[in-house]
């Protein structure tokens, strides 16, 4: 790994004496990554917080995976945007050891599977909500929900842990190893061609059973809005990245060719967007989620003041929000 080469500097040769493209994104990338780990991971705190509250007031598994979901976005913004994009690229122009950098992409890819698979647990869970109603409440409880949700960062650390040969595509050879090509390849199927399709069979479900239930119940109808929601922008916002990285790994390298470096470059932008954005859509849908933000917020402005207002047990304006619903807090 060719860890002296400057991804972000405007021209340079590669090992063999051949003219490097140049970075046509250039600091611009740098700035876009820092307003985006300032905007979303901010945001991302708020909306875990918020999350938390509902699922143990409500202790439904749909507010626990979108909580694991929260908190695997966090990790990537930590591991890919700072670490990897900010500190590794734009800091250390990727002068660091090579082992310490092969570790931080099995954090990495970690944490970017686990965000994507827990979109797709949060895809079952609605498909057997609405297409098995009577079995779903025997078969998704918060304790169960738990389990799944670290079982499913465990598995996302092992598929994490071959991807500490993953050669970086701005230092890879050309052309590709064999490893090379089944590591990008296994990359692609992980984090979108997978998820994708089941994305799109058990949404397909899901909106036919929703046209023809007459829409009776609404709640159920958020819950699934923020679904479609979120598997959408996914599908939009990784498609860039998944066929720039098939290209490149038939086609020519990033090194050869500044217009596949720039692809790649604003693909990875596009991409990590999908980290920040899905507070802007439970806010958007949801009117719970809002409420419930709100109520954060005001705690976190006024903590005493709030708690001495709550103090009162006789009026019933005051008691929290899951007792009025008639859940158990």
């Amino acid at each position: 790994m060719n860890v002296t080469s400057v991804p972000w500097a405007n021209s340079g040769r590669n090992q063999d004496g051949e003219e490097k493209s140049p970075c046509v994104v250039g600091t611009g990338a740098i700035t876009y990554y820092c307003i985006l780990l300032c905007t979303g991971l901010p945001v991302n705190i708020l909306t875990s917080v918020a999350l938390f509250r509902l699922a143990s007031r409500t202790q439904k598994s749909s507010y626990w995976y979108l909580l694991a979901l929260t908190a695997s976005d966090i990790l990537t913004q930590v591991f890919v945007v700072f670490s990897g994009f900010i500190v590794q690229a734009a800091i250390l122009a990727r002068e660091v050891p090579g082992a310490f950098a092969h570790s931080t992409n099995v954090l990495q890819f970690t944490a970017n599977h686990a965000s994507i698979w827990m979109t797709v647990l949060l895809t079952v869970d609605r498909y057997v909500a609405l297409c098995h109603p009577l079995q779903y409440r025997s078969v998704s409880y918060p304790e169960r929900t738990r389990k799944i949700i670290g079982a499913v960062f465990a598995v996302s650390l092992a598929t994490g842990i071959p991807f500490y040969w993953w050669l970086d595509v701005w230092h890879d050879t050309y052309p590709p190893t064999t490893v090379d090509k089944v590591l990008k390849w296994l990359h692609c199927f992980i984090i979108y061609f997978i998820p994708c399709s089941i994305f799109l069979v058990t949404n397909s479900v899901i909106i036919y059973k929703l046209k023809h239930s007459g829409g009776s119940n609404r709640r159920l109808n958020k819950i699934t809005a923020i679904l479609l929601a979120i598997t959408t922008v996914f599908i939009v916002l990784w498609a860039p990245r998944t066929f720039v990285m098939i290209y490149h790994l038939y086609m020519t390298s990033v090194s050869q060719d500044w217009r596949v470096h720039l692809a790649l470059d604003i693909a990875n932008m596009v991409a990590m967007l999908n980290t920040s954005i899905n507070f802007f859509l439970y806010y958007f849908v949801s009117k719970t989620f809002r409420r419930t933000v709100r109520e954060v917020v005001v705690s976190f402005r006024f903590p005493c003041g709030q708690s001495t207002r709550k103090s009162g047990p006789s009026d019933p304006a005051l008691k929290p929000l899951g007792l009025l619903e008639g859940s158990s807090v």
